[in-house]
């Protein structure tokens, strides 16, 4: 959390104006978000009034929306400023849609590559909170790693939209989304690049139904979906046909890189619960504080925390600036994701029994590190995207990747 001995130690420093932000947020998640967090967890029309009241209570305390464009309604913070404070918003789950930053990531890609309908009929929605989008690549014969083996189709018809028909899986928020935005094969066969499109699925079109809910290791909140011959106007299209692969490219490095900020932020809160565990609770022996394994904890977690932070951030910078940051993306996912569940565990680990009951949040956060380690690819992925793309570079010539 903000006032934790790990968010002290950071490496950035910030004007006292948004370490002030930063502190109002962390008082938020942590008086308001986290002690709802077991209503939310719920799901239900329970789960739905207590985001709705904390949603207004974030307006009211002039938290909303804080990345998302002023023009829209939102607080206009740059990519940066928001990074900054991404941690402290991200150590609960529910931190991002209490606060209204949950749509990040679909409110830029509609603002780039949607239509001057698209953008009028849905942009200022969304960043208020009116309606709810989602996202949907993955299917279950295509893993969203391999997007050229999307079996999804859309067909032109000849009043000039588009049918689309197909089925995807692990689509987060779905049942409660108005819009999806979904990948599809709109020509060519698998493996084929330029055959891809990206269409915007009204989700109260004739066709579209939820299928199922997906728990994850126990939580709720992913879906398998359906499209039975879903007509999409002609305006719903991102971008140009068979420009999917950029803009998926563009929403995975920036939304990879937020993953990263809030499991920072979701890593610092075990590490506050270990300490505090620590500090406080005798055993046998006397303090747990005082027994050299604690304190072995301790400091291999407090490591992968201050030595995870950097990557994460120079990827921000490079995506804030606009440069290629697919190696920086790919090393923060992987050690940001490895570095969640190292702390959790080794939280867990000092809290004994307790650590896996439903008394403190580490059985929620340790579930939410091993999933961190498939969620935007799995780290195999990511190794063998990085580790080729550097070979590469000395197979040319161009020296040595570690000085960025």
């Amino acid at each position: 959390m903000a006032n934790s001995a790990t968010a002290r130690l950071g490496s950035a420093q910030h004007t006292s104006g948004a370490g002030e932000l930063r502190e109002r947020i962390g008082t938020f998640i942590r008086t308001r978000v986290i002690p709802a967090e077991t209503v939310l967890d719920a799901g239900g029309g329970d789960a739905t009034g207590a985001l709705t009241e904390l949603r207004g209570a974030a307006r009211a305390a002039g938290l909303w929306a804080l990345p998302l464009p002023a023009d829209l309604g939102g607080g206009g913070l740059a990519f940066p400023e928001y990074a900054a404070l991404a941690e402290t918003e991200g150590a609960s789950d529910h931190g991002p849609a209490a606060l209204g930053s949950a749509p990040l990531l679909d409110v830029t890609m509609l603002r780039r590559h949607g239509s001057t309908r698209v953008r009028e009929e849905y942009l200022k929605g969304l960043v208020a909170g009116e309606i709810r989008s989602c996202y949907a690549m993955t299917e279950p014969g295509a893993p969203g790693t391999a997007p050229l083996l999307t079996a999804t189709r859309a067909e032109a018809r000849p009043d000039g939209n588009w049918s689309v028909s197909g089925r995807k899986w692990f689509t987060s928020g779905a049942a409660g989304a108005d819009l999806v935005t979904v990948m599809a094969r709109t020509g060519g066969t698998a493996r084929d690049r330029d055959g891809l499109a990206l269409f915007v699925v009204p989700t109260g079109s004739p066709g579209f139904r939820v299928v199922r809910e997906l728990p994850v290791l126990g939580a709720a909140g992913q879906y398998e979906i359906e499209l039975d011959r879903v007509v999409v106007p002609a305006d719903h299209l991102l971008g140009a046909e068979g420009y999917a692969l950029a803009i998926a490219g563009e929403r995975l490095a920036l939304g990879r890189t937020l993953r990263c900020l809030r499991w920072l932020g979701q890593a610092e809160r075990a590490f506050d619960l270990m300490c505090e565990r620590a500090a406080t609770r005798n055993g046998a022996r006397g303090p747990l504080a005082d027994h050299q394994l604690v304190q072995q904890h301790v400091f291999d977690a407090l490591l992968a925390l201050r030595t995870t932070r950097p990557l994460v951030h120079e990827a921000v910078a490079l995506i804030a600036a606009g440069r290629d940051a697919r190696t920086e993306v790919g090393l923060a996912k992987v050690a940001a994701a490895r570095m969640l569940q190292q702390v959790t565990d080794s939280a867990i680990q000092v809290h004994g029994a307790a650590g896996l009951g439903p008394d403190t949040a580490l059985p929620s956060l340790f579930r939410g590190g091993r999933a961190a380690r498939i969620l935007d690819g799995p780290d195999e992925l990511h190794i063998t995207s990085v580790a080729g793309r550097v070979l590469r570079g000395y197979g040319r010539g161009h020296g040595s990747p570690t000085r960025g």
